[in-house]
């Protein structure tokens, strides 16, 4: 899994935050500048490296940054951007009722992905070249699928808006009889966006640059959700290459009660390995404790580079 930018996803509860911090330490630990970035809600990322983290880029260990977004507060900033794009724009006796038309938007359903799409095309396009791997711990399935559907959707939207305002636009032009094309600074905002959700979506279709890989562990629902899953992305044209099975019970583990949870285990892995037979399945066993400090992090980070070793990872 050598791709400049990884999106880790999967069902709630299978370990993705701790899964991604891993695999970001591991590239860390390989003298490679990598960049973790969670766009959960539920942020697990700071508590694993034992610090506050925030929408601003902060240095973990050597090799390592890590940051949180979060959806809430970047869409408040997106929403304030908007306004300030629109001064100057609008007539001053406008500008109360446009701010209240941004301020009813902004709480329509969509509205606070659309503003997290935004700010991931941002680190997509802004830090590319200053990383060497970027790795998104991504919110719950149902969420991530919404959110790597988006540029298609808002694409077309942008594609809409542009050619509504080149209609208006060419109008004003007849009207002046001049023949001069009207200056549209909205069009031109529009144009500036389409090209951005344009450039980082031709980035994360390219199998050479992106990757995206699903966290799951060997039971019913996980494997269920996850096949899913990925047929809905197959159909974007995002395709899941590769999957870390976590929590599998070891062969140490004993007792009668952990006997009859590995039979049933057995079958879900007989299932899982046939069901996903097209992707590359990496195993990682389930701990005794809670991966709580950054020793046990970077123990489960070994364990996962040494079940990626000799294999295309």
């Amino acid at each position: 899994m050598k791709e400049k930018i990884v999106f880790i996803g999967g069902k709630g509860g299978v370990g993705k935050s701790t899964t991604s911090a891993a695999l970001a330490l591991v590239r860390a630990e390989e003298g490679k500048k990598t960049l973790i970035v969670s766009t959960d809600p539920a942020h697990n990322l700071g508590d694993i490296f034992h610090t506050k983290l925030n929408h601003e880029k902060k240095k973990l260990t050597d090799n390592l940054w890590g940051m949180e977004v979060d959806a809430h507060e970047e869409s408040a900033r997106y929403i304030e951007g908007v306004k300030k794009n629109l001064e100057g724009l609008v007539k001053s006796k406008m500008v109360e009722e446009v701010h209240r038309q941004i301020d009813m938007a902004s709480a329509s359903p969509g509205a606070e992905e659309a503003a997290l799409f935004d700010r991931i095309t941002a680190i997509i396009l802004e830090e590319n070249e200053q990383f060497d791997h970027i790795i998104f711990d991504t919110a719950p399935t149902g969420h991530t699928l919404r959110l790597l559907t988006l540029p298609e959707m808002m694409t077309v939207w942008i594609d809409g808006m542009l050619e509504k305002r080149k209609k208006t636009n060419d109008n004003y032009t007849q009207l002046l009889n001049d023949g001069e094309p009207v200056e549209d600074p909205i069009y031109d905002v529009l144009q500036e966006r389409r090209e951005k959700f344009e450039a980082v979506r031709e980035i994360v279709l390219d199998e050479e640059k992106t990757n995206f890989v699903f966290v799951m562990i060997p039971e019913r629902l996980s494997i269920l959700e996850t096949e899913q899953a990925i047929k809905q992305l197959h159909q974007h044209h995002f395709h899941i290459r590769d999957i870390f099975v976590n929590k599998v019970l070891p062969d140490y583990a004993d007792g009668t009660f952990l006997q009859k949870r590995r039979e049933v285990e057995k079958e879900h892995l007989k299932e899982l390995r046939e069901t996903f037979r097209n992707q590359q399945l990496v195993e990682i066993p389930l701990y005794e404790e809670d991966i709580a400090t950054l020793a046990q992090l970077k123990d489960f980070s070994n364990h996962l580079r040494h079940s990626m070793t000799g294999s295309k990872y």
